[in-house]
């Protein structure tokens, strides 16, 4: 990549914030689309990153999503919520339903938020890392439109469901967990072949139920589920928290984002927040997973491993670089978000970090 390609995070932020806005969604909802988008580059996400974009745009235009809906509750107890997101971003539901979540949890100790009607909302770990700031726990899960197929079966049925979960610490990186359902995220294998790139063996079938390492074979036919069995498993109960008991879509009913232009996605979220005070103090709980986080680090090594992480210190650090550094988007991204700007009288080349090298051509030109 070259510096043509680097972008100060809180301005591109910046300039996709309003670039939704200018696409008439409501202010409020274009900076929480926005934030998503860009914490999913920052911490190396970068298939949730600002690369869907277009997409999300392109919902809106079609009718598919809107920007504007009120979100109600349809049911509601001291400890549970159903929320229906009437077809609103993602990002937006997923962020009204976690602080319902926190706010009852804080109440009862455990409160669970289901949602119906609502749309891609990114990573889970977006919402977890809202709960790590007020010190509680976090459990998310969302189904997804049919990628992955039951397991000996070769055509798609369920959805690569993810699933996050964070604790927070006291000095420690906080344990964040986010994983997708499938052996990979099948966002990855888009932005291979955005780059036309091959994938690995092992992450996807084509649709003949054939090994393949293309990556526009992989999404004609279907991604596979981590652990076999297992991760086909986890992704049906997740499906069923998600999409059966809230009555969104669930299996084939949760429609395709990117195929599908004549009904909405109706994507299904659960959520489930926990009060740690409410079963030891907070600051015995951090102290202790503190002290649990060291002793794993510090276990004897295998060949070859320098150091042992815990899930979401690699995205953590990756966050810490890029925000220092700058997050570098692949030329077809750059290509299509200037174009999306010109569009609504915007300059994407405004948010670039520009190098040593360059900075010191203008300054000479200047002089």
């Amino acid at each position: 990549m070259t510096e043509a390609n680097r972008f100060q995070w809180e301005k591109l932020y910046a300039f996709c914030k309003e670039i939704f806005i200018r696409a008439n969604v409501p202010r409020e909802n274009a900076a929480i689309v926005a934030d998503s988008l860009i914490h999913a580059d920052l911490r190396g996400v970068d298939s949730h990153g600002v690369v869907r974009t277009a997409i999300y745009l392109k919902r809106v235009e079609a009718g598919m999503i809107d920007p504007s809906a009120e979100i109600t509750i349809d049911a509601e107890t001291d400890a549970t919520v159903l929320l229906n997101g009437h077809n609103n971003f993602g990002a937006v539901v997923g962020t009204k339903a976690v602080e319902i979540a926190l706010r009852k949890a804080k109440k009862t100790g455990i409160a669970a938020v289901g949602v119906k009607h609502s749309n891609h909302f990114g990573t889970g770990a977006y919402y977890v890392l809202k709960a790590l700031e007020k010190d509680m726990i976090l459990l998310v899960m969302s189904n997804a439109s049919q990628t992955m197929p039951p397991t000996g079966g070769i055509r798609p049925f369920i959805g690569t469901n993810p699933l996050a979960v964070g604790f927070p610490t006291e000095r420690e990186v906080p344990f964040v967990l986010d994983m997708a359902t499938s052996v990979v995220a099948r966002g990855k294998i888009i932005v291979a072949a955005r780059k036309g790139k091959s994938i690995p063996l092992g992450w996807a079938i084509d649709k003949e139920g054939r090994p393949t390492t293309d990556a526009q074979a992989a999404l004609e036919g279907s991604v596979l589920p981590v652990g076999g069995a297992k991760g086909y498993a986890i992704s049906m109960f997740i499906d069923i928290l998600c999409g059966v008991l809230t009555g969104a879509g669930f299996g084939r009913y949760v429609n395709n984002m990117y195929e599908n232009w004549e009904q909405p996605q109706n994507v299904g979220h659960f959520f489930i927040a926990i009060d740690i005070d409410k079963f030891m103090p907070l600051s015995a709980f951090k102290s202790r997973l503190d002290q649990y986080i060291r002793e794993i680090k510090a276990e004897p090594k295998a060949p070859g491993v320098d150091e042992i992480l815990i899930p979401g210190e690699l995205e953590h650090r990756t966050t810490l670089a890029r925000k220092q550094n700058g997050i570098v988007l692949p030329q077809k991204v750059v290509k299509e978000l200037t174009e999306i700007g010109e569009k609504y009288g915007l300059n994407l080349a405004n948010a670039l970090i520009e190098n040593e090298d360059h900075k010191a051509v203008k300054e000479e030109r200047t002089c």
